[in-house]
């Protein structure tokens, strides 16, 4: 703005009165036009009377910080410029971050996602534990990737030859799913070597402290607690455990379960092994049929399809503290049942889950009937190592 404009020619106290009819967004808008107005729009007294009107007239609404800056009696001309300006800013985004912390403080203890983000993502995207990466134009080879890296969650480091030992979930007329622990899952073209599409599935526990403490640099790390002992108690850490399970594919929940009181005698540990039976094939009461089919629909631009007999598994196991045993989140695929187990109260194929790796197993039996194409579970149980219960709870069996 040159010197001739007969803006400049105005007093300053003139120009600042016509500048407190404006709003908040309206003064920081006119603040980028030229080195005066910037100057004039962050003048001190019109931010604080902003901030007052604001703030002021809402206290009930605040928390106590704010109440602290409305009652303040500092001159606000000894203060520097743009001070209540940046205060005012400051002030908006602490209130916006504190009402949604109220708004999503009620945490699911099975999944550590707020009740209410857990509920929205359910609602809107259907698709509660996985993202799909997708490439545009030309796919990668898979001799050529080395590495797959989700931010915030965890980095799974790949050499090109390591992908070769993945394991095969299942397939379809176009992919081959390819598993690589934990969780991930690479779509193959058949007869290629070309990736159609990966996807992450994730596990909800600690997710909110890897997305917010986590960085690209400095990726989060759960802090190693100290076992807890208990000289008292002979079993200590063999009862009361609450699992949490869900079976679900790309678009629907399959099945969401908790089971509490979960227990093993310390006479029924077995080749390293503790036992948690969560439904048992005697009992017919507990038996629980599945509300969709156990399929993989899988979207890769214009290409689409469904893998017969796959799913995704997320489970998690708490000990009598409400903390963390076991978690898992991967896919799992089905399989005929070959044990020769009969169940006379049931008419169908017989088939099993089974689920494995170096904290534990999951076995889950089912039976599908032909005819009302129904699956029901009519066995679920659940093995950790006795050597990952001995290192959470500083016990020795």
């Amino acid at each position: 703005m040159s010197s001739n404009c007969p803006l400049c020619r105005l007093p300053s106290e003139i120009l600042i009165k016509i500048l407190s009819y404006l709003d908040a967004a309206a003064l920081f808008t006119l603040s980028h036009v030229s080195s005066l107005l910037y100057q004039l729009a962050s003048d001190n007294a019109l931010w604080h009377k902003i901030f007052l009107k604001e703030f002021g007239c809402r206290r009930k609404q605040n928390h106590k910080c704010i109440e602290d800056l409305v009652r303040k009696t500092t001159d606000v001309r000894d203060l520097n410029i743009g001070h209540w300006k940046w205060l005012y800013f400051k002030t908006v985004a602490d209130c916006d971050m504190f009402k949604w912390k109220k708004h999503l403080r009620v945490v699911n203890p099975h999944t550590g996602l707020p009740s209410k983000t857990e509920q929205r993502v359910l609602e809107e995207s259907r698709s509660f534990c996985s993202v799909t990466l997708c490439w545009s134009g030309g796919f990668p080879d898979l001799q050529h990737m080395s590495a797959l890296q989700l931010f915030g969650v965890r980095r799974i480091a790949l050499s090109c030859t390591g992908l070769k030992h993945s394991g095969h979930v299942g397939q379809d007329r176009l992919v081959e799913l390819k598993l690589l622990q934990p969780g991930v899952i690479v779509g193959i073209w058949k007869d290629q070597c070309a990736v159609a599409f990966v996807m992450f599935c994730l596990h909800f526990h600690k997710l909110l402290e890897r997305s917010t403490q986590g960085s690209s640099v400095c990726h989060f790390v759960e802090p190693v607690g100290k076992p807890r002992v208990d000289d008292i108690d002979p079993e200590y850490g063999l009862h009361g455990y609450f699992l949490h399970i869900a079976l679900h594919n790309s678009k629907c929940r399959i099945m969401s379960e908790s089971f509490s009181k979960l227990f093993c005698r310390k006479s029924e540990l077995c080749d390293g092994l503790m036992q948690l039976t969560a439904i048992s094939r005697n009992r017919l009461s507990a038996h629980t049929p599945l509300s969709g089919s156990i399929a993989f629909p899988w979207r890769c631009e214009a290409l689409c399809g469904t893998v017969q007999d796959c799913c995704f598994m997320t489970l998690t196991l708490l000990d009598e503290f409400n903390l963390p045993v076991w978690c898992v989140s991967s896919a799992v695929c089905l399989k005929a049942d070959e044990s020769g187990y009969t169940d006379y109260n049931y008419e169908g194929d017989y088939f099993l889950i089974h689920y494995t790796d170096e904290d534990g197993q999951v076995k889950i039996n089912l039976v599908h009937d032909g005819e009302q194409q129904i699956h029901t579970v009519v066995g679920l149980v659940v093995y950790i190592a006795t050597s990952k219960i001995n290192s959470h709870f500083g016990t020795n069996y």
